[in-house]
C-alpha cells in the first residue's frame, strides 16, 4: 500500500510539472512577490474622465480596454544574471504562437516589440515588452474585448485632457499602488 502512495505521488507530481508552460499571466502574477519587481494593475473605470468629452467612436475604443497591467524589473533592483534570467524568461513565453508581433524597434540600447493576441481588427490583447542593459526588463499587458488598434491610436491621438476637468483624486488610486 505505501509502494502504491509513493508511485501515485511521483505520477502526479511528474504530471503537474511536465504540463506547466509558463504563460504571461502567471508570469506577471509571480512576479508581483519577487523582490526587486514593480507591478501595477490598472483597471480601465480610473481614467473615466476621458470619455467625458469623447467622441462616441473614441468611447467605443476606450471601453473595449479592460485592464492595464505593467512588471519590470528595473536593473538597479537586479544582478546582471537576474536581469538575463527575467528578459529570456519573457522571451521565451512570447515565443508561443498565441502572441502575433505587431513591430519592434530598437533605440539608445532600449529593445521594444510590440505583440497581440486576437484578430487584427478585433485585438484581445496588446503586449509591449521591452528591455535594455541599462534600464531592467518589463512588460505592459493592456486587456480588452475586441479592441480596434486603429480606434485606440485615434482615441489617444485626440484625447486631449482638459486641467479643470481632471482631478488629481482620479490619479490617487495609481499613485498609491506605485508607492507601495
Amino acid at each position: 500500500m505505501k509502494k502504491l502512495y509513493i508511485i501515485t505521488t511521483v505520477f502526479i507530481m511528474l504530471l503537474c510539472t511536465s504540463c506547466k508552460k509558463e504563460s504571461l499571466q502567471s508570469y506577471i502574477m509571480e512576479s508581483q512577490d519577487k523582490k526587486g519587481f514593480s507591478h501595477i494593475s490598472i483597471p480601465t473605470d480610473v481614467f473615466q474622465f476621458v470619455t467625458s468629452s469623447a467622441s462616441e467612436e473614441d468611447k467605443k475604443a476606450y471601453e473595449s480596454i479592460r485592464k492595464i497591467n505593467v512588471t519590470g524589473l528595473p536593473k538597479s533592483n537586479a544582478t546582471d544574471e537576474e536581469y538575463a534570467i527575467e528578459k529570456e524568461k519573457l522571451k521565451a513565453i512570447l515565443k508561443n504562437s498565441a502572441y502575433k508581433k505587431l513591430m519592434g524597434f530598437k533605440k539608445d540600447g532600449v529593445n521594444a516589440t510590440i505583440y497581440y493576441t486576437g484578430d487584427t481588427d478585433a485585438i484581445d490583447e496588446i503586449i509591449a515588452f521591452g528591455y535594455g542593459d541599462e534600464i531592467g526588463v518589463g512588460i505592459a499587458r493592456v486587456l480588452g474585448d475586441n479592441m480596434n488598434p486603429s480606434a485606440i491610436m485615434k482615441m489617444m491621438k485626440s484625447t486631449k485632457l482638459d486641467p479643470s476637468d481632471v482631478s488629481l483624486s482620479q490619479f490617487k488610486f495609481i499613485l498609491d499602488k506605485i508607492k507601495e
